[in-house]
């Protein structure tokens, strides 16, 4: 009876992980002990015996192979509990430091001279755009410039005596990432300055000085703007899915690439800009990363990091958005084209020369500018439908979500013999594209086309009225 007891005990002391393979084996275990305890008889007994021994040592040893596959599994979901509770401690310690970041701005917010608002841009991108727009609705602006990049905001386009132009004070930084120095935030907030973030935020910043050390109130979710990054967690691919918007199909692998794609890798020279390539398999891709590589116009590490994109072919479309928290409305402000440089004037080309300068030339895809362009009235319907669906993914998923401005960038294509919509880029901020006022689409609900500006300055001058700044500065 001990023996039993003590058995039992051994036995609930491996718990529920080898219960399982336990009861597989009883009977067989039983089977060994009493054919241990068997007297050996007679030869035919002997050769029985054997025969069994070697069968349960084939078991015995399956056991244990099976025993140490659990061990494993058992240690493998030890580590995966441990990386999920440091992922946990350091989502905890990211919201305090946002709680803690969102009270200091609210409190810079509630100092703030209501009367005396200053419109804040960096001197580039959409700068010019949102100061017209702040001085339509009587806010003064500052354009933080770089030294020797700072005319069109001193010169050309500062606010003259007679009325003229739009900027009415700059502060020169060596570089734009100097914007987090202190004296530069002292001005700002002496000015009272709300400041606009666009893409010069993530192309000559760094992110986390501007989450965490830049201490002006931002019109916009501050911490969603590295999203754009294609290499970070949640990042603008994610939210796209969680939304339900049909993307391109991805590769991971550059082995199973079986159609035509375009791959996203970012210059060695400049980092924020891209140097895409096409190919339509693994061989192709070979041979093209390879002769970039060579003549350095890309890392390895950037290759490794590149994101290898199915190549949606359609009419290329940015769908212009701004979503006010507000009154809970997603507006369409416009929507637009891109030019690029080189692959625009290799296009104006006879395709007998396009081949003949192809051997001597590289496409590149450098953006230089926008077209305004319109879409049909029927395909309207799904181009608010996807917004309203990304603006709902983004405030589940990173709250509190989409403030203003954005832009998800993709193609029409057409199958089956109606149009659908493919989505290949995302824009978090500002688009800087000032052209949107040329299409009609802000001015079927205001009565007049307004552009990009104008309508944040007017989210600006409505939360002020209603004491709700909170709502849409971060």
């Amino acid at each position: 009876m001990k023996k039993t007891k003590k058995s039992k005990k051994s036995s609930k002391k491996k718990g529920g992980l080898l219960s399982g393979i336990l009861k597989g084996v009883n009977v067989e275990v039983k089977s060994v002990k009493n054919e241990r305890k068997a007297p050996k008889k007679a030869k035919h007994v002997k050769a029985k015996s054997a025969k069994h021994a070697k069968k349960h040592k084939d078991l015995f040893d399956s056991f244990l192979d099976t025993v140490k596959v659990d061990v494993k599994a058992v240690k493998g979901e030890i580590k995966e509990k441990e990386t999920s509770i440091f992922g946990r401690l350091e989502e905890i310690k990211n919201k305090m430091v946002k709680a803690t970041r969102e009270t200091k701005i609210k409190e810079i917010l509630e100092s703030y001279d209501k009367a005396s608002i200053t419109i804040g841009v960096l001197g580039g991108h959409s700068a010019l755009d949102v100061c017209r727009g702040a001085k339509k609705l009587g806010f003064k602006t500052v354009a933080v410039c770089v030294k020797g990049r700072e005319q069109t905001y001193a010169k050309y386009y500062k606010k003259r005596e007679d009325g003229r132009g739009i900027i009415d004070e700059i502060i020169l930084v060596d570089k734009f990432g100097d914007i987090v120095n202190r004296d530069v935030q002292e001005k700002l907030r002496e000015l009272n300055t709300i400041f606009i973030h666009n893409r010069y935020f993530w192309v000559y910043c760094d992110f986390k000085k501007i989450e965490s050390e830049f201490k002006v109130p931002i019109f916009g979710t501050r911490t969603m703007l590295k999203l754009e990054e294609r290499d970070v967690p949640k990042n603008q691919y994610y939210l796209l899915e969680k939304a339900g918007i049909r993307i391109p199909k991805l590769y991971k692998d550059p082995k199973k690439i079986d159609k035509l794609v375009i791959v996203k890798v970012a210059e060695a020279a400049r980092g924020y800009e891209r140097a895409f390539f096409f190919c339509n398999n693994y061989e192709s891709y070979k041979q093209k990363s390879e002769d970039m590589l060579k003549n350095k116009a890309i890392t390895k590490e950037a290759l490794q990091k590149a994101v290898i994109e199915e190549y949606i072919i359609g009419a290329q479309v940015n769908f212009n958005y701004f979503y006010s928290p507000l009154t809970g409305e997603l507006e369409l402000m416009g929507t637009d084209t891109r030019r690029q440089t080189n692959i625009d004037g290799l296009l104006r080309l006879p395709a007998d020369v396009q081949l003949e300068v192809l051997k001597y030339l590289k496409p590149k895809l450098i953006e230089t500018g926008h077209i305004a362009v319109t879409t049909k009235e029927s395909i309207l319907e799904k181009i608010f439908s996807i917004g309203e669906k990304f603006v709902a993914a983004c405030k589940k998923e990173h709250p509190p979500g989409i403030i203003g401005p954005f832009a998800l960038q993709g193609s029409v294509v057409a199958e089956e013999g109606k149009e659908d919509i493919v989505i290949f880029d995302v824009s978090m901020r500002i688009p800087g594209s000032p052209g949107t006022i040329s299409t009609p689409y802000s001015g079927y609900l205001y009565g007049e086309s307004i552009s990009y500006g104008e309508r944040i300055a007017m989210e600006l001058k409505k939360a002020l009225e209603e004491n709700k700044l909170e709502l849409i500065c971060t």
